[in-house]
C-alpha cells in the first residue's frame, strides 16, 4: 500500500494547518473527502468521537492511517477484489463475449460446471433470480446489484 500511504500523507499535510503533525478532528472529514472517501454522517460522528476520546481532539498521522483510514482502505480493496473476481466469473459464462449470459450459455456453463444437464425449468429459475432487469439475459449489472444485496434477500 505504499502509493495509498503517500496519498494519505499528502492529504494529511494539506489539512495539518499549523504543521504540528496532528490533524484537528474538525478537519478529518475534509481530509477524507480529498482522498475520495465519502463518510456518512454516522461514520463522521463515530470518527470524531474516537478522535476526541482517544486522542484529545487531535490525531497524528500513524493513528490516522492505522486506525481511521486503514480499515476503510482494506474494505474498499476487498470490495474491488470481489468485483474483479465476479467479472472474471462472468466472462467464463459469457462464451461469446457479448456482455450477456443467455439461457443457452447458462445451460452450457452449468453443464460444464456440474458435469450434468439441468432441467429447463431449473435453468429458467436461475435466470429469473439473477436477471434483475428482466431482459431475458444476465448482464454484469445484474450480478453487481446482487452482490450488494444481503444474503437474506435470496429466500
Amino acid at each position: 500500500m505504499p502509493e495509498e500511504l503517500e496519498e494519505l500523507q499528502v492529504a494529511f499535510k494539506e489539512f495539518d494547518y499549523d504543521g504540528d503533525g496532528y490533524l484537528h478532528y474538525k478537519d478529518v472529514a475534509d481530509c477524507m473527502r480529498t482522498m475520495g472517501y465519502m463518510p456518512t454522517e454516522m461514520e463522521l460522528i463515530e470518527i470524531i468521537q474516537q478522535i476526541k476520546m482517544k486522542w484529545g481532539g487531535h490525531v497524528d498521522f500513524d493513528d490516522f492511517c492505522g486506525e481511521l483510514m486503514g480499515p476503510r482502505m482494506l474494505a474498499e480493496t476487498a470490495h474491488m477484489m470481489g468485483m474483479k473476481e465476479l467479472r472474471s466469473a462472468f466472462r467464463q459464462f459469457d462464451s461469446n463475449g457479448d456482455g450477456r449470459i443467455t439461457l443457452e450459455e447458462l445451460k452450457e456453463s452449468m453443464k460444464a460446471l456440474l458435469g450434468e444437464k439441468l432441467k429447463k425449468g431449473e435453468l429458467e429459475e436461475i435466470l429469473q433470480d439473477i436477471d434483475l432487469n428482466k431482459d431475458g439475459n444476465i448482464d454484469f449489472d445484474d450480478l453487481g446489484s446482487i452482490q450488494h444485496q444481503k444474503k437474506g434477500d435470496f429466500n
